[in-house]
């Protein structure tokens, strides 16, 4: 959806979720926020009656929302969807926007869960978050023929890795430690497929 599409408040979430994603919570300041998305100060009184801590938690659930989406998009562009297929376009995603772009952004919920941890509504926000893009990778590798009850580990592994890569290529400067899970990890994924379907 385009910025122009959005409202204010849509646009104020979305904002919040990029500068978060460049920032962190403790540097993205509600009238950055403001500023970011064309939006009045005021707006962010009237949408986010508790304040800084509401904007966050949404801006949390919306990248958890646009993670989950993404991996729908991914399965319907792979010809022959397998697990380490489905992995190697997750990874894609940052390798493509840390080769254009730099390496500025990372995820903006494990920049919400490391700079707002003692506050439990952003570690909830984060957790559930986590769900909503685990829960659709797990649908889709039981989809391609992994046993359910295995289906869900392999999700976990796979979030873990990818966000652990973010984070590491971020600090290297370099998307090294991206295609390296993409590649260590593609023959446990598949070899976990005991059925086609």
């Amino acid at each position: 959806m385009a910025g122009s599409e959005r409202g204010p408040r849509e646009r104020m979430v979305f904002s919040a979720a990029q500068l978060i994603r460049r920032n962190g919570v403790t540097a993205t300041g509600m009238r950055d926020v403001a500023a970011h998305a064309r939006a009045p100060r005021g707006s962010l009184q009237h949408y986010f009656p508790r304040g800084k801590e509401q904007l966050v938690n949404e801006a949390v659930a919306w990248a958890g929302r646009y993670a989950a989406k993404r991996v729908a998009r991914f399965l319907s562009e792979l010809p022959e969807p397998t697990p380490g297929r489905l992995f190697a376009a997750m990874v894609r995603q940052w390798t493509d926007e840390f080769t254009a772009g730099g390496f500025h952004g990372g995820c903006p919920v494990v920049a919400a869960t490391v700079d707002c941890s003692d506050a439990d509504s952003v570690r909830d926000a984060a957790a559930s978050a986590f769900g909503s893009w685990t829960r659709p990778v797990a649908e889709a590798l039981a989809g391609m023929g992994v046993p359910a009850a295995r289906a869900g580990s392999l999700a976990t592994l796979m979030v873990s890795a990818l966000e652990g890569a973010i984070v590491i290529a971020r600090a290297e400067r370099d998307i090294r430690a991206l295609t390296t899970v993409a590649e260590e990890l593609a023959p446990l994924l598949d070899a976990a497929v005991t059925r086609r379907g």
